[in-house]
């Protein structure tokens, strides 16, 4: 029965079928109350589900504030990380200037030690005497050799290294190379076995020299007999540079630990192995600046070959370059060294009296001084050939390169050199741009020595 017949049943005035029609009636009110009970949630408790929605408002609440507040304390770490940050790089940056300036006040005693120790070793000398020299040259160059690890490693960290890539004929740079390693490896007993080319690569040639030299100072170091090889393989990508040794090699495990900082190669024999397992490290990060690969090929008991490869220089920079090479040995023909007059400018007195030892013990004759107008004074009107100039002169004072330029205008045709500590790219790359040369502190002697024959094989 529904509710409109109920209603109608209800108009009787028989109290007895009243009480049967309110009986019902609480009945199906009673029904339709569980019914919507039951309908309005899962448990059929529409007040429950009312406190759950309450309760789950409060949670939601109570997340959002947590929330704000886990992103108040983040953004107050986020400042703390980023003060951190700008103080990191302030000190690394203090630390990058600091080693610029240690690196330079130590190179500069060095390279005067250096040039009076190559000065001394061309005077006659007992026997005994002559091999306390050599020590001392060894030795010297030794601490050379850590001091630029050291430098060079922290200006990769820094950044501030950065190439300067320009054409060059790769005989420019291995001729030297292997003239100065052929003596070194005489010293251990072993025999440097080179090959010249005459490709002309593109590459920054000061970073480059310093991958070769590691390769071969490792094979030299490491090679107790046989010999060492340095040479070039022509591939389709460019000019391998291959360095290689007959020693005790690499075993496959290490092959890619001795990259790493601080690791070398173990070898049983440890007496030839000062260093500080740098010199690979930053052979792979100057690879990777460069963007010219490194590779190994090595087999135990037999020998080690280390090579980078080096793209070709563009075709229109082949015709001025090619064929331009160091003699290998400057005895090979009459010396141009002897009786040529060079200038040296340089504000370091120690520097100036090693220089005049060095270049008077090659037959030079050697004009030095701390300026220009006390330079020409001491020349007594005579023409300079080559000059060989400092590119710090001191604070406010013209640049080394500022200094050949005008002395160039004054004398034409005279070759300059301008020598630094500083291994910058723009000075590398300013000097060229000038048309001069540039060479780096601790100064090589050899190196000098063929740059100048060179020099003055066209004055």
């Amino acid at each position: 029965m529904d509710l409109f017949q109920l209603s109608i049943n209800a108009d009787t005035d028989d109290p007895v079928a009243l009480r049967e029609e309110n009986r019902r009636l609480r009945k199906v009110c009673q029904a339709l109350m569980e019914r919507v009970e039951t309908s309005g949630s899962a448990d059929g408790a529409p007040y429950a589900a009312f406190e759950r929605s309450v309760l789950l408002a409060e949670q939601v609440r109570e997340r959002t504030e947590a929330l704000h507040r886990a992103l108040d304390e983040l953004g107050q770490v986020n400042t703390r990380l980023l003060a951190a940050k700008a103080e990191a790089e302030a000190a690394n940056l203090s630390k990058t200037k600091f080693l610029a300036a240690v690196s330079h006040d130590l190179l500069q005693p060095l390279n005067a030690a250096r040039l009076f120790a190559s000065a001394l070793e061309t005077h006659a000398l007992p026997d005994s005497s002559q091999m306390l020299v050599g020590h001392i040259g060894r030795s010297l160059k030794d601490v050379e050799g850590l001091i630029g690890t050291l430098v060079d490693i922290s200006r990769l960290d820094a950044g501030v290294l950065q190439p300067d890539k320009a054409p060059f004929a790769v005989s420019t740079l291995l001729d030297a190379l292997a003239e100065e390693y052929r003596q070194v490896a005489s010293v251990r007993g072993l025999v440097l076995h080179y090959v010249p080319s005459s490709a002309v690569v593109e590459s920054d040639l000061a970073l480059l020299a310093r991958v070769i030299r590691n390769f071969l100072s490792n094979a030299v170091r490491y090679t107790e007999h046989g010999r060492v090889l340095l040479g070039c393989r022509r591939r389709k990508e460019g000019l391998e540079i291959m360095v290689g040794d007959t020693g005790p090699g690499i075993p496959e495990q290490q092959r890619k630990a001795i990259f790493l900082e601080f690791r070398r190669a173990n070898q049983p024999n440890s007496a030839h192995s000062r260093g500080l397992g740098l010199g690979l490290a930053i052979v792979d990060r100057i690879s990777t600046m460069l963007e010219q690969p490194i590779s190994l090929v090595s087999r135990p008991g037999v020998g080690a070959l280390f090579s980078i490869t080096v793209p070709y220089a563009a075709p229109s920079a082949m015709p001025s370059l090619a064929g331009k090479r160091y003699p290998l040995m400057v005895e090979e023909a009459p010396d141009p060294l002897h009786g040529c007059v060079v200038w040296v400018i340089d504000d370091d007195l120690a520097i100036i009296e090693g220089m005049q030892a060095l270049l008077s013990s090659w037959g030079c004759r050697v004009r030095a001084a701390a300026t220009v107008s006390a330079l020409e004074a001491a020349s007594d009107g005579e023409q300079p050939a080559v000059l060989l100039v400092d590119y710090h002169l001191g604070e406010h004072r013209e640049t080394g390169i500022d200094l050949a330029a005008r002395l160039q205008r004054r004398h034409p045709g005279l070759a300059a050199v301008v020598i630094t500590a500083n291994h910058e790219a723009e000075i590398k790359r300013a000097t060229r741009e000038a048309g001069m040369h540039c060479l780096l502190k601790p100064l090589k002697p050899l190196r000098l020595r063929m740059l100048l024959g060179n020099l003055l094989s066209k004055y």
